[in-house]
């Protein structure tokens, strides 16, 4: 093509003859000098000059003419501006008008995915197959609502809006037994409970509980209105026999009255996920409510979770818990556990396990045995069901503490500045010393705790006696590791050094603890942000939870918790004690899930230096502490009846 860009664009035409005798494509000796065609050539000429090349280079066509001018030479340039560029248009390209067709449901992660239909990475109302109804499945005592609360928590940690529906806790307001407050301790309803003081209720009283009242047609149940008993059911094990009818309608009518409000939530309400909290352990009852699902809406997805104990210590730990709840509080223990084994020796009778009536009907389902030892999973559909079933396999109820605090003084908290990597002050330094020392005490004063409650527990509890024991808590507890976990920041590192140095302490960096990025603004002050910034500051003041900080790197709070996401599986994985040495927004994320705070509280949550917080996992939820550092003693003091609150000092 030399010949051609080194031709004059003003010289006259001829023919061009190639090696191979193939013509050149017409007006390709318009690129002269590296040019584009003019801008006044339309579409219409560009296609209708190719048209004429084609034709011209098969002289068997129809039409064929001999040509050696180019169309370009022969037509006018115009000086006119190119015509403007058309804005798409909305449309359907598929075979049908409006489409029918479901969307996409692919992953939706909160500060980390967006789209038309969610600019905010949650699940859009529009893509109903994107959401999940989980139906619980498993006998009594098998510790359902301890998986369904854990499940509740890590999700809308994740800010997919969840929701528990116990089936027991509405069968109990309807038969007249509890009111709407009332809740077993894991219930996602009953937030506030001081689960340890309701325990301690249990007293060898042998008190007779209120008997349940029921109407005699049981679809005609109030639920927002007083009862009007008509006949009386005993409420021991008597009322879960397969064959006590009447209460085997009132079952059946509340199992699917609390589905129609998981319906309505998932559907009308801004829900993601729904738990349903029963028993469902027949294949009549499940078949039943998938049923009325598909008959609702027939894009929600059903996830179906069977939780199956063999362990005995498991088995004993869990009935020994069931004892505090509504069904048995303030009665005779010993009477209680007889009457709640005849309770599950009723359900025995009748219960049919997860298997081939759900695979034959392609349902997707989870069996979880011995509270995550083993899991099967089956035709597991979508990102919410596979994140959940990961999040199970890390589930343990080893006895061990986890201790969250912020690195010790900086030297650019003491200019107030954000981000950056700067080491610690001497009181810095002077923290991570007593910080060490202190849970070096906390550590073996632990252990004799427990050892003590070994020695002490009984079973039927007795009175006084207000916490469930650990399935596991006879292991060897002289075995338990004390994990030590810091960013790569320097003022992290830094405060863990008397650990470092200390072999009986595991310490390790992790690079997903770092500080939030501010982006553009690491190294500058709040105030210097709010003068030369003024329109980012209003942003994030209004939206800390959703704001981005500009600039490359820069992160936000969605962004902390979607990398904190494997860091938390982590910690439930592990039997080990723990202590994170962390940055106030790294902080944040991990408090808020473990207190499950609601995401209008992460990013306001107070969490300045010097404060530890120590939290123990428990059967039935999390024990919680807090502790301040007392500079003049170089020890920690506890803050008795410490709880969580917004951010008073934003510099603190």
């Amino acid at each position: 093509m030399s010949h051609m860009i080194g031709s004059s664009a003003t010289a006259p035409s001829s023919p061009s003859i190639r090696a191979n005798g193939q013509r050149p494509i017409p007006g390709a000796h318009q690129f002269h000098d590296g040019l584009l065609p003019p801008a006044a050539a339309s579409w219409s000429s560009a296609l209708r000059d190719l048209n004429d090349f084609e034709l011209s280079s098969h002289p068997t066509r129809p039409g064929f003419q001999q040509h050696y001018d180019s169309p370009y030479s022969r037509s006018i340039p115009s000086t006119a501006p190119g015509s403007p560029r058309i804005p798409p248009l909305r449309q359907n390209s598929g075979s049908h008008t409006p489409r029918v067709r479901p969307h996409a449901t692919t992953l939706n992660i909160p500060g980390m995915t967006r789209s038309k239909a969610s600019p905010d990475g949650r699940i859009p109302d529009r893509d109903v197959a994107a959401k999940l109804v989980i139906i619980m499945v498993g006998l009594p005592a098998r510790g359902k609502s301890y998986i369904t609360k854990k499940i509740q928590r890590y999700l809308s940690w994740q800010q997919h809006n969840t929701k528990i529906f116990n089936v027991g806790n509405r069968r109990r307001l309807a038969a007249g037994v509890a009111n709407s407050g009332s809740g077993s301790p894991t219930s996602a309803t009953n937030r506030g409970v001081d689960v340890p003081t309701q325990a301690a209720t249990i007293l060898l009283n042998g008190t007779k509980g209120p008997d349940i009242m029921v109407e005699d047609e049981p679809t005609k149940l109030d639920l927002n209105g007083e009862p009007k008993p008509r006949t009386k059911i005993d409420q021991s094990a008597k009322f879960f026999d397969p064959n006590n009818e009447i209460a085997a309608k009132l079952r059946e009518q509340v199992a699917l009255d609390t589905l129609d409000e998981l319906l309505a939530y998932l559907l009308h309400g801004g829900g993601a996920v729904g738990i349903l909290d029963a028993t469902n352990s027949t294949i009549k009852r499940r078949k039943l409510l998938v049923d009325h699902v598909k008959a609702r809406e027939p894009k929600l997805g059903i996830l179906f979770i069977e939780s199956i104990c063999h362990d005995q210590n498991l088995l004993e730990a869990n009935m020994r818990l069931k004892l505090s709840g509504p069904d048995y509080k303030d009665k005779d223990p010993i009477k209680s556990l007889a009457d709640f084994k005849e309770r599950v020796k009723a359900y025995e009778s009748a219960y049919e396990p997860l298997g081939k009536w759900e695979e034959d009907m392609h349902l997707q389902y989870i069996q979880m045995i011995d509270v995550g030892r083993k899991l099967v999973h089956h035709r597991l559909k979508g990102f919410l069901s596979g994140g959940i079933a990961s999040y199970l396999t890390t589930f343990n109820l080893s006895p061990r503490q986890i201790w969250i605090t912020r690195h010790g003084q900086s030297q650019d908290n003491q200019l107030q500045k954000l981000g950056g990597d700067s080491e610690l002050t001497e009181r810095g330094h002077c923290y991570g010393l007593a910080l060490y020392n202190f849970m070096t005490y906390k550590r073996k004063e632990w252990l004799i705790e427990q050892k003590n409650k070994i020695a002490q527990s009984t079973f039927p509890p007795l009175p006084g006696d207000n916490t469930p024991p650990y399935p596991e808590l006879n292991q060897e507890l002289e075995d338990k590791n004390f994990c030590v976990w810091t960013s790569m920041l320097q003022r992290s590192v830094q405060t863990a050094e008397y650990f470092d140095a200390d072999d009986d302490y595991d310490v390790k960096a992790w690079e997903m603890l770092n500080e939030l990025n501010a982006g553009s603004f690491e190294g500058m002050t709040y105030e210097e942000i709010a003068q030369r910034y003024p329109e980012e500051y209003r942003k994030r003041s209004q939206d800390k939870l959703q704001y981005i900080y500009p600039g490359v790197g820069g992160e936000g709070y969605l962004q902390v918790i979607s990398r904190l996401r494997d860091m938390v599986r982590e910690i439930e994985r592990i039997t080990d004690h723990l202590l994170i040495i962390g940055h106030r927004s790294v902080c944040r994320v991990l408090m808020a899930y473990f207190m499950d705070l609601t995401r209008d509280d992460i990013a306001d949550l107070d969490v300045p230096l010097g404060i530890l917080y120590a939290i123990e996992p428990k059967p039935y939820g999390i024990e919680f502490h807090a502790y301040k550092y007392n500079e003049e003693q170089g020890w920690f003091d506890e803050l008795p009846n410490y709880k969580p609150r917004k951010t008073v000092d934003r510099n603190g």
